[in-house]
């Protein structure tokens, strides 16, 4: 029978094609299980079939396929023609069914699955295939072979594939597309007798936010555009570039002359950005962020983690203003830091943190005035961990508003407790350090009010610090909160004074009780001249305007006599006390109230 003989038209044909291959018998017969119920389906099916079916190849091994409609009769045909006769190799044809279904016996497999592939009359067409063993009722065993059309199911894929790994503004690799290039071609390159070294060169498009609010959306689209057609006109053949976000690019270099060859290009990327960009009626000068990472000459690592190595050095980029090489340690303290964030974030959410207390103590009695409250974390996996590490990375990823929020109720709590167990109101204040991040995301005011509401305390028994950055960055915004803190009667306190550059018109206007004179004056003052003076001019100048002053860091003696000469209101350091848990804070005033030695 010819490879068209016996096709029969169908008008319910099935939507796969099932052949089944006559095969040798089995040497063995026990060599492969029944294939169980599919194997009876199948048979039932070829014994029930209504038409005859269509035979391709010699009698030994033949194809049948169950199907009579024209789709079916083009499969058969591109199925024949893809398939070599025995002892023929055909350059281009990787498939023969007769060499897969001797595999399978041969495994002692009663099933397989593959797919089948070959250039069809109609281009490339794609077959989702099954073979499986079936036996018929006089115990004669058939390959059974199940194929289905998948080829518009793998162009849709194929599409989408591609949308997925391109940025549509641009049609430039997105950073999933950007991974998987710069992979295939290191790979590819790894396999050339010259070993060549590559980088990752990424840019940050500083303030482009201002461009959406200003110009709109459109406008910030036609310069990523104009961007991206900028860079790749100074990139060399082979050079890949990408937008791996929103204002964020990167490029893939190949690289033979190391680090100089890697500077230069990013020198010729930063060039193009000289010239502004003309959008509508406005000429746009674009600042870039560049950083760099060369990969190592082992090349252990993997493209994705050489992008982050790239982006870690382009955010050092933006505050140095520079080019950025990265180095080992930057990405080691990224991780650490998100480690921290994470790690930070459990713990107040779990009150896993506790407060210490330092005391406050008056230079000229001896009496303790107040305690300030620092914030203390143990945690469980990374041990303890100072507040110089965790409170930036509060800032910095905003868990300081739940943070501050937390201490300030603590500390409102902890002087409650404090009152129960003295069994009166206890004359002593408690200092809480403010971040200048609280002060822009918070409502403070009403932060402070609950707190106090909640745990019965008035708020004269509290002191608010501020740093002198916070204070004098925006002077109109922090006069509006201190009001509101002075309508409480909440005291101000200005923290590290000195250290910054104050207004001082701003520092007369604004409502401060109290300013601190930082530790870097008190250390060592004693034989320094200098910082006498200094500390001088700031009782001075803190007693011409009505203030109070707390000296940091006082660790002898001789300081703290020096500081009460000076006129220096109050003091603290680990000549008093190092910081202390609630309870030990408390039993310190006990017992320091009825002395008065320094």
């Amino acid at each position: 029978m010819t490879a068209r003989a016996g096709y029969q038209a169908s008008r319910s044909a099935p939507d796969s094609v099932v052949a089944a291959l006559g095969a040798p018998a089995c040497p063995d017969a026990g060599c492969l299980t029944r294939p169980g119920d599919l194997a009876e389906g199948c048979a039932a099916l070829l014994a029930a079939l209504p038409y005859p079916a269509a035979l391709l190849g010699d009698a030994g091994e033949s194809i049948a396929v169950l199907g009579a409609n024209e789709e079916f009769r083009r499969f058969a045909d591109e199925l024949e023609s893809s398939t070599p006769p025995p002892g023929e190799a055909r350059p281009g044809r990787s498939f023969d069914w007769r060499v897969r279904a001797r595999a399978m016996f041969a495994a002692r497999r009663a099933s397989d699955r593959f797919e089948l592939e070959f250039a069809g009359r109609l281009g490339a067409r794609v077959f989702s295939c099954a073979m499986t063993w079936v036996e018929d009722a006089g115990g004669e065993k058939t390959l059974l072979l199940t194929a289905t059309d998948r080829t518009s199911e793998r162009k849709a894929e194929s599409t989408l594939r591609k949308e997925l790994l391109t940025d549509s503004l641009t049609s430039l690799p997105n950073r999933v597309g950007f991974v998987e290039q710069i992979e295939a071609l290191v790979e590819e390159r790894k396999a050339l007798p010259q070993k060549t070294g590559h980088a990752i060169i990424a840019l940050d498009l500083i303030r482009f936010s201002r461009i959406n609010e200003s110009l709109g959306a459109m406008a910030g689209d036609e310069l990523i555009i104009t961007v991206a057609r900028r860079v790749k006109s100074v990139l060399r053949a082979g050079d890949v570039l990408a937008r791996i976000g929103g204002n964020e690019f990167a490029i893939f270099a190949q690289i033979n002359h190391g680090l100089s060859e890697l500077l230069q290009i990013a020198d010729r990327v930063r060039k193009t950005f000289e010239t502004p960009i003309r959008l509508s009626n406005y000429l746009i000068s674009v600042e870039v962020a560049l950083g760099c990472a060369l990969a190592p000459d082992d090349d252990d690592d993997d493209m994705e983690t050489l992008l982050r190595q790239a982006q870690a050095a382009v955010k050092r980029a933006k505050k140095s203003g520079t080019l950025e090489v990265y180095r080992a340690h930057v990405l080691r303290e990224a991780l650490k830091r998100f480690t921290l964030e994470n790690r930070l974030r459990e713990a107040i959410e779990q009150g896993a943190l506790t407060m210490a207390f330092q005391p406050l103590v008056d230079l000229q009695t001896g009496a303790v005035k107040g305690f300030e409250a620092l914030a203390r974390w143990e945690d469980p996996v990374i041990g303890h961990v100072s507040p110089v590490d965790f409170i930036p990375v509060a800032e910095e990823s905003g868990l300081i508003v739940p943070l501050g929020r937390w201490a300030m109720c603590e500390c409102a709590q902890t002087l409650a407790d404090w009152d129960r167990r003295y069994g009166e109101l206890m004359p002593v204040t408690m200092n809480v350090n403010l971040s200048p991040v609280q002060m822009v995301r918070d409502n403070v005011p009403r932060a402070v009010e609950e707190a106090l509401r909640y745990a019965g305390i008035d708020g004269n028994r509290v002191s608010i610090e501020l740093t002198e950055s916070a204070l004098i960055s925006d002077p109109d915004k922090t006069r509006q909160l201190l009001g509101a803190l002075q309508a409480m009667d909440v005291t101000v306190a200005m923290d590290d004074f000195g250290t910054g550059f104050s207004n001082l018109a701003s520092l007369q206007s604004l409502p401060i009780d109290v300013l601190k004179i930082d530790r870097s004056f008190v250390v060592d003052m004693i034989g320094d001249e200098d910082k006498v003076a200094i500390i001088r001019a700031i009782v001075s100048l803190a007693g011409a305007l009505g203030m109070e002053t707390t000296a940091e860091g006082i660790e002898t003696r001789e300081q703290a006599a020096a500081l009460a000469q000076l006129g220096c209101t109050y003091g603290q350091g680990y000549h008093f006390a190092r910081p202390l848990p609630p309870l030990d804070a408390y039993r310190y005033w006990v017992a320091r109230s009825s002395e008065t030695i320094i």
